[in-house]
């Protein structure tokens, strides 16, 4: 089993008939993904890859079943294609544009409150279910399924960590990038609820960086929902303060957002913490291995 996406997630890509786009549905379609359509206004009748392209999001989910769509729309019309697929009831939207302004953001998560609809994103790399299904820009080949589940702020650490898991022979249930913006659709906390009621789910790797809360909320809530092994990450242990590093929402502010500070609240909940990368998937060997739960 998987969260979010499966066998069943029937793809359609905002933005199918730019470079990136057409890009991607390929990748996509490769790993065996159920593409079923594409929308760009304006090229409907067009086929990119075989993926027939629609004007709208409605139109394509009327005409094709589609569920799930995946967001190369440029910055200044991301929020809008993502308001459009939510409009249109699809159960999933991942975005993998950067630079979507705050209060654009602001205005996508409050709208997004009274729909069905979950956002990944932005600026992400996407979410997978190895063996299964690929929404987003990942490379397929360095994943394994299995029974741990790995979600990351990070894009970048995301393939990092999965690439050591992989070597080690330690297969993934579902593997997603939540995002590296101040403004995110899914956080931490409700990518490891699913995992939690995923029954195929034995572990967890959460990959944090500096700035902001999020690793500090994931860890209260591990400590009294999660029952599952959790290892943990955090990048940023050099990072000087005040200082942007990478992400928009990666900045320690005062005295808050440090690593230090994230892996003391990790480790105060009974989280398995590794402070070197480089070593993560032996360290990961040695906890999950010796866990009956994965």
């Amino acid at each position: 089993m998987s969260i979010f996406i499966d066998n069943n997630t029937r793809l359609l890509v905002q933005g199918i008939t730019g470079r990136e786009g057409r890009f991607h549905t390929r990748q996509c379609l490769d790993y065996g993904t159920k593409v079923v359509a594409g929308v760009t206004p304006g090229k409907k009748g067009q086929q990119v890859e075989g993926v027939p392209v629609y004007d709208t999001v409605q139109e394509a989910v009327a005409e094709t079943g589609a569920n799930c769509s995946l967001i190369f729309v440029p910055p200044a019309l991301a929020a809008d294609a993502i308001l459009e697929a939510a409009d249109a009831g699809l159960e999933l939207v991942v975005a993998i544009t950067e630079g979507i302004p705050v209060m654009d953001m602001l205005r996508v998560k409050n709208f997004l409150k009274t729909q069905k609809t979950r956002l990944i994103g932005p600026n992400c790399p996407g979410i997978i279910s190895p063996g299964r299904c690929k929404v987003g820009i990942m490379p397929g080949e360095i994943h394994l399924p299995g029974p741990i589940g790995v979600v990351s702020r990070s894009g970048t650490l995301t393939y990092e960590v999965v690439l050591q898991l992989t070597r080690q022979g330690i297969g993934q249930s579902t593997c997603l990038g939540i995002g590296g913006d101040p403004v995110l659709g899914t956080d931490f906390i409700g990518c490891l609820r699913a995992f939690e009621n995923d029954p195929e789910t034995g572990g967890i790797v959460l990959v944090g960086e500096i700035g902001g809360s999020a690793e500090e909320e994931a860890s209260a809530y591990i400590a009294s929902r999660v029952s599952k092994p959790v290892v943990g990450f955090v990048a940023g242990l050099t990072a000087p303060a005040g200082r942007r590093m990478g992400h928009a929402g990666a900045i320690v502010s005062g005295g808050s957002g440090t690593a230090q500070a994230k892996i003391a609240a990790m480790k105060k909940a009974g989280i398995a913490v590794c402070e070197e990368l480089g070593s993560l998937g032996a360290f990961c060997a040695g906890i999950f291995n010796r866990s009956p739960a994965a």
